[in-house]
């Protein structure tokens, strides 16, 4: 039964093929109704989605109050952790007194907050760490980046936490329920794909400005990974541990929070590591929208084409980064230490007491020596004049051979290649997806796949789509063409995959916007400063997959391989590339969602495709737009997703292969 169910998928699939082509040569002449989708069959989503928005701010009412103030309510209750975390860190707080007098209690000074993060460092006995720590925020410190810095820090820390919290929650009632699981993953993968532009404007209306609806948005985009991670890690506990918890009658809540969390909390700190490094990557959208800090700084900086300035808050930006990702996951690896119950006190807490006086001495010696708490202008650094000169530089004496390359590209290039996904037939771009999803896995993944892309098509945003699907087809073929071969370098030699961790790292670190400002000031707006930003950016996972897919490949094939006497060309193209081509293809599926999420930014660069869509939205003030056409890029990525994985793991199934950790 089998085999005939793959036959007739096979029989069908090239039937489709033929019909596809006879569609795309001829619809012109006979289906005029397959060029353009009918008028009657569009449905005015974004009018209805504004419609509804509007309806809740305005009209909405639940008796005692309306819904505006509801949200307005919620969003002071998590406007209130981030001031007072800001006012600690960065500004200070400020008291009215009863005689009129203002009171002002200064922020933790500079150097109490680097002594905290060393100290923190030495305790976990990673010494090198300290040193960077140390270097990198006397950085922050002497290039006048100070300020902003902590405020994006009080942003973080209460993001992160709020995320923590509530991804954990998640995760545990989707492992603990299949339905509900059923229900928020298509949810979690919304959130993850649709372009936070999208929902800017209705955060911004339901929010108002400032750090709540920047808050909101974070953590939209940063908390479900938290929640997929934890319940992923609690369907892995072994099931003795789980006999065990029920041997020594442990209950529903003892059984989670005794036996199941403390079981899989190595898992759940990569949870933490992953709420903290998309936090991170939000600073400067979240800017936009009243957050303020190193994000707002690099916006300013894109604005102004202020390359040097740009470049140092982003530097900055990734040096955070950094630090957060190297502590959270040195905490992940501590393990319990056990102490006798008679360990002294002092002994005990030996760090916090030395942090407690430390703070206490430079509190008091601040209120002598302003040094303490401001760094002096005499010493404060700025690189602005060196990027801008390198910059300068390279537009006076390289001008001609850029415009060369970028107009070759353009012309031979992007706009065939443009032209020809715009004149693709809806219908035909329908029939082709859903033959693809049945011929890998079946008549369910064909019809989902398929009736996402009509959707897109009743939505009225078809030409927006192809101009989106063309860009980021050319960008994710590049970037794998790219990151694949320096992967499969990488993977052969040592030393270069401990470079290339080092690069990769930083890449994936550095905020996407600060892509965009050299590209500008080099290649000027267009589609090919689009494609070099999102280039750039999305390569890191082609690199990184392929390198760890390669690695993963079992020692055994490989001795197998070398006894019956390959070389080591035979066995990486014979052996390793077969073998870890599933681990490939998801790095082009991680590719495509970082192209995705790059593309909406790369619209502030003059695309016309999806991304200016959310952006003209957020202009006008359009939630149902803006809402619409992120649905439209989230469905795109859905269905690519959807048939990578499939075919991943039909792949893995047919070579026997379980799924490998990347």
């Amino acid at each position: 039964m089998k085999v005939l169910e793959i036959s007739t998928r096979n029989n069908f699939f090239f039937l489709s093929l033929i019909l596809i082509f006879f569609l795309y040569f001829f619809s012109n002449s006979f289906f005029s109704w397959i060029i353009e989708f009918p008028d009657l069959l569009k449905i005015p989503i974004a009018k209805y989605i504004t419609i509804f928005v509007k309806w809740l701010i305005e009209d909405a009412d639940f008796g005692l109050f309306t819904f505006k103030q509801l949200t307005r309510a919620i969003g002071s209750l998590l406007d209130a952790p981030s001031l007072f975390l800001k006012g600690f860190l960065a500004n200070g707080f400020e008291f009215e007194m009863a005689n009129g007098d203002i009171l002002y209690i200064p922020p933790l000074s500079w150097m109490s907050v680097i002594f905290i993060f060393v100290t923190t460092a030495i305790w976990l006995k990673d010494y090198t760490l300290a040193f960077f720590i140390a270097i990198s925020l006397l950085y922050v410190a002497f290039f006048d980046l100070w300020e902003s810095t902590m405020t994006t820090f009080s942003s973080i820390i209460v993001a992160v936490i709020i995320g923590i919290i509530i991804g954990t929650i998640l995760g545990i009632i989707s492992y603990k329920s299949r339905n509900i699981n059923s229900i928020l993953t298509p949810i979690f993968d919304f959130m993850q794909t649709m372009p936070v532009f999208a929902y800017l404007v209705p955060a911004l209306m339901l929010f108002g400005y400032g750090p709540a609806a920047a808050l909101i948005v974070t953590l939209i985009y940063a908390m479900p990974p938290m929640a997929r991670i934890t319940k992923n890690a609690l369907d892995q506990v072994d099931s003795e541990v789980v006999e065990l918890g029920k041997m020594v009658g442990c209950s529903t809540l003892q059984m989670l929070y005794r036996v199941l969390l403390p079981s899989i909390r190595p898992r759940m700190m990569l949870g933490v590591n992953q709420v903290i490094m998309l936090t991170l990557n939000m600073v400067i959208i979240a800017s936009m929208i009243g957050a303020g800090g190193l994000g707002y700084d690099v916006w300013q900086s894109l604005k102004q084409l202020r390359i040097g300035q740009g470049f140092e808050a982003g530097i900055a930006i990734t040096l955070v980064a950094i630090i957060l990702d190297r502590l959270s996951q040195k905490i992940a690896e501590q393990r319990p230490v056990y102490r006798e119950q008679k360990t002294n006190f002092f002994k005990k807490n030996i760090y916090l007491i030395t942090i407690f006086i430390f703070i206490t001495i430079t509190w008091a010696c601040g209120n002598w020596f302003s040094f303490f708490y401001d760094i002096p202008e005499n010493l404060i650094v700025s690189s602005g004049r060196f990027w801008d000169g390198i910059i300068d530089y390279i537009n006076i004496n390289y001008h001609g051979p850029i415009r060369l390359v970028r107009d070759f590209f353009y012309i031979y290039l992007l706009k065939p290649f443009k032209i020809f996904m715009i004149s693709v037939p809806w219908f035909v771009v329908v029939l082709l997806v859903f033959t693809i999803g049945l011929r890998i896995q079946g008549l369910a993944l064909g019809i989902k796949c398929s009736m996402l892309v009509l959707f897109i098509a009743m939505s009225g945003f078809w030409e927006k789509a192809m101009i989106t699907v063309y860009l980021i087809g050319i960008c994710v073929l590049l970037a794998n063409l790219i990151g694949i071969p320096i992967g499969i370098i990488a993977s052969q030699n040592d030393r270069v995959h401990k470079v290339t961790q080092v690069i990769i790292d930083t890449f994936q670190t550095l905020p996407a916007f600060v892509y965009l400002i050299p590209v500008i000031m080099i290649f000027s707006v267009g589609d090919f400063s689009a494609m070099i930003a999102v280039v750039l950016y999305a390569v890191v996972p082609a690199i990184r997959y392929t390198d760890n897919g390669i690695r993963q490949v079992s020692s055994s094939y490989i001795e197998a391989a070398k006894s019956n006497g390959c070389t080591k060309f035979q066995i990486l193209r014979r052996v390793q590339l077969p073998l870890s081509l599933p681990d490939i293809m998801l790095g082009v599926n991680q590719t495509l969602m970082m192209g995705l999420s790059m593309l909406i930014i790369t619209a502030l660069v003059g695309t016309r495709d999806l991304g200016q869509e959310t952006l003209i939205a957020l202009s006008k003030v359009d939630p149902g737009r803006g809402l619409t056409a992120g649905i439209c890029v989230a469905f795109i990525a859905i269905i690519v997703d959807r048939l990578i994985n499939a075919w991943s793991q039909k792949r893995k199934k047919e070579l026997g292969l379980t799924t490998s950790i990347s």
